[in-house]
């Protein structure tokens, strides 16, 4: 079954944009010189504007199946966590190397200062587990890449992606795949 997924909230639900938008804090020159750092910590801590986000952000998967949701370390694991709950599936965390106990896969990807990577248990999903993959920020979509090879690895099927925030002037959507990413803000 192929799903297409909006960029945004539908129209009737401009009134969270806004507010999850005004929320948010510009933290400049955060994590380095020349970046102007978007801090969700904020809308976290008002709970019926996080509920609202986590609604928005499950709603374009409700009804396809999802079995796991996989957060990406650290501020995917905030948001991937209670979607997982309201979409009744497991939460997996995509962890940086070295952080989880059992045995792992890694996959590597590359940074524009240099390399990283993401882990994930070798027994975190079964053959044909759906799968949402969850982050806060997606810019040029390369470690939300490595995680989706990671569910790849692992047997499952990716269905898509949900973020708070896509940098839409940077190349993540078409490296994801347009039809597979659902952001609740763009800029």
């Amino acid at each position: 079954m192929t799903q297409t997924f909006a960029a945004s909230p539908p129209l009737h639900d401009v009134s969270l944009r806004e507010e999850v938008n005004a929320r948010l804090r510009d933290v400049p020159d955060f994590p380095k010189p020349g970046i102007l750092f978007k801090d969700m910590t904020p809308v976290l801590a008002d709970p019926r504007l996080l509920g609202r986000v986590v609604d928005a952000m499950a709603a374009p998967f409700q009804g396809q199946h999802i079995t796991h949701v996989v957060g990406i370390e650290a501020r995917g694991f905030l948001l991937g966590a209670p979607l997982a709950l309201k979409l009744q599936a497991g939460f997996v965390p995509a962890r940086k190397p070295g952080k989880l106990p059992a045995r792992t896969r890694t996959e590597r990807y590359s940074l524009e200062y240099g390399e990283d990577g993401l882990q994930m248990h070798e027994d975190a999903l079964a053959a044909g587990a759906r799968v949402l993959i969850v982050d806060d920020l997606l810019a040029t979509g390369g470690t939300a890449a490595a995680a989706g090879r990671l569910v790849a690895q692992l047997g499952g099927e990716l269905v898509g992606y949900s973020f708070l925030i896509a940098l839409d002037f940077l190349p993540g959507r078409e490296r994801l795949g347009r039809d597979k990413v659902h952001a609740l803000l763009s800029y």
